[in-house]
């Protein structure tokens, strides 16, 4: 039976041992000559090794082998002189699994002088699910700048094509009207018939140069992208995380009210994506006077549609500029050239939906809806229309 003396002391390893056991992070204490004296669940999960397979062992074993090999010596070098830059510091490392695979973390070492000797703990945070959202954002970022190249192009082509079909039109015509007077001259007023053949080919020419526009029209505004189910709730979600990136967004908070059991839409993701973070990103850059920096994305179901709403706290798009927000080339913000919401309108009804827009003002910022046909009605599993969560965050 444990003494009354024995107990606190009891206790207290108790307490170590479960506080070590629950942590997140990985814990390890360790003695002045490397050696391994404590390891909790958290360290077993992420190298692999059991805490009895580790105890008494050198911290090399956890170690790639280039790091292992001056591991030692870097040590002996602190116990000497007290110097050294990683205590108390944060930074980037390299641990090796059981299984030999080397991956990123980030640790922290305290020092601390014991009866047993100078002792080390270090809190170590896997690093790789960092590293994997950071490449996943940065594959979705070149996605979503490749589609608005090619959007704006697609923009651009068929304000071109409409533009060039209008004097291309004139030019056939005075060519037609001077092909016909020339044909009605004869005897010694009649054109050289070298003369009447380059008017011919001109002519010729025009129209061919017509056809091309008119094919590059039905082109440009005909064209079909790839189509696949898809849960708008989740691309909003994704679109979000990838948006929030920046010193800019960090200030601002998103609250997300996303309804339950929304039924698919029949989308092209990255174009979806496209509209998405644009108009998010106008939102940051709406409420960034504001004092109050509050954004509300909403996506609900109704019978036949799927929408999404993103409404800032911002003064709301002045009256002038509302005729022509939607507009190629018009902007209201500082360096932008006016193309993404063009583009972003553009996408929402080639998919059969639209964009649209309350200014707000007075007060009240501009609240911009982008609706979708839905695949199939939105029912709950015990058949009640559906419910709505809520989350909020920075």
């Amino acid at each position: 039976m444990t003494s009354e003396t024995d107990l606190p002391s009891t206790v207290s390893e108790a307490r170590l041992a479960s506080v070590l056991d629950t942590a997140v992070f990985g814990i390890i204490v360790a003695d002045q000559y490397g050696r391994i004296i404590m390891y909790n669940q958290a360290c077993e999960d992420l190298f692999g090794f059991s805490a009895e397979e580790v105890h008494g062992q050198n911290l090399r074993i956890l170690m790639p082998p280039h790091d292992a090999s001056r591991h030692d010596q870097y040590l002996r070098n602190y116990i000497e002189t007290g110097e050294a830059k990683i205590i108390g510091i944060g930074r980037e490392v390299k641990g090796r699994h059981k299984d030999g695979t080397v991956f990123p973390l980030q640790l922290a070492v305290g020092d601390a002088s014991t009866p047993d000797g100078r002792q080390f703990i270090g809190i170590l945070r896997d690093l790789r699910p960092e590293f994997d959202a950071a490449e996943r954002l940065d594959a979705l970022q070149a996605q979503l700048v490749r589609m608005a190249r090619i959007n704006a192009v697609d923009e651009m082509g068929a304000a071109l094509a409409h533009e060039l079909n209008q004097p291309l039109t004139a030019v056939m015509l005075y060519l037609q009207a001077v092909t016909r007077a020339a044909s009605k001259r004869t005897g010694p007023e009649a054109l050289p018939k070298e003369i009447s053949d380059i008017l011919g080919k001109a002519l010729s020419e025009a129209d061919r140069a017509g056809q091309i526009i008119h094919r590059m029209r039905r082109f440009v505004e005909k064209r079909e992208s790839i189509r696949q189910p898809a849960d708008l709730g989740a691309l909003v979600l994704e679109a979000i995380d990838f948006t929030v990136i920046g010193a800019k967004a960090r200030e601002v908070k998103i609250e997300r009210r996303i309804a339950d059991d929304l039924p698919p839409v029949e989308v092209d993701p990255v174009q979806i994506q496209q509209i998405i973070v644009n108009l998010l990103r106008n939102a940051i850059e709406a409420v960034g006077t504001s004092k109050r920096k509050e954004i509300v994305v909403k996506v609900t179901a109704q019978q036949e549609t799927v929408g999404l709403s993103v409404e800032d706290s911002g003064p709301g798009v002045a009256p002038d500029m509302v005729p022509q927000l939607f507009r190629a080339f018009a902007t209201g913000a500082k360096g932008g050239v006016g193309l993404g919401l063009a583009i972003s309108r553009s996408i929402a009804q080639s998919h059969g939906g639209d964009l649209t827009v309350d200014p707000g003002g007075e007060g009240r910022g501009a609240r911009f809806t982008l609706v979708l046909p839905a695949n199939s009605p939105a029912i709950s599993p015990d058949g009640a229309k559906s419910g709505e969560t809520s989350t909020s965050g920075k």
